[in-house]
């Protein structure tokens, strides 16, 4: 099974951002555990600040893999964009959030990611990722 986590932007500062939020952990720490934890996944990583590189990632994978772990950050309230990349691929989408969105501003509140997903995980901390690649097995 292969599966993909994609990380929109500021999560790369995961560990320094925000850590009453997003806590302590850098993403690539984590991403260590869950590579030991889901030895049986072939798992990767990308992140990217840019909204058309995290397109062209779904769009590049979005064919061919068993699983897209999707956070696309601040993108998943704005970017109309990102919605309709999840729905014109095959590969099923987890939408993924680190924080209760609804314990966070309005605008939070409304995902354009969301429609086209499979399921959406938030609130969990760093284990809204480990969840949502439960989800595929």
């Amino acid at each position: 099974m292969k599966i993909i986590i994609i990380n929109g932007p500021n999560l790369n500062l995961l560990g320094k951002r925000e850590p009453e939020v997003y806590g302590n952990k850098t993403f690539e720490d984590y991403f260590s555990e869950l590579q030991f934890r889901f030895k049986e996944v072939e798992l990767e990583y990308y992140q990217s600040n840019i909204e058309g590189e995290l397109i062209s990632k779904l769009q590049e994978v979005g064919f061919d893999y068993d699983g897209i772990v999707l956070n696309a950050a601040a993108y998943t309230h704005t970017s109309v964009g990102l919605g309709d990349a999840v729905k014109a691929i095959n590969t099923p989408v987890v939408e993924v959030h680190i924080s209760n969105t609804y314990n966070r501003e309005d605008y939070r509140h409304v995902s354009f990611i969301s429609p086209g997903a499979k399921g959406v995980i938030l609130g969990f901390g760093l284990q809204s990722y480990d969840l949502a690649i439960r989800s595929f097995l």
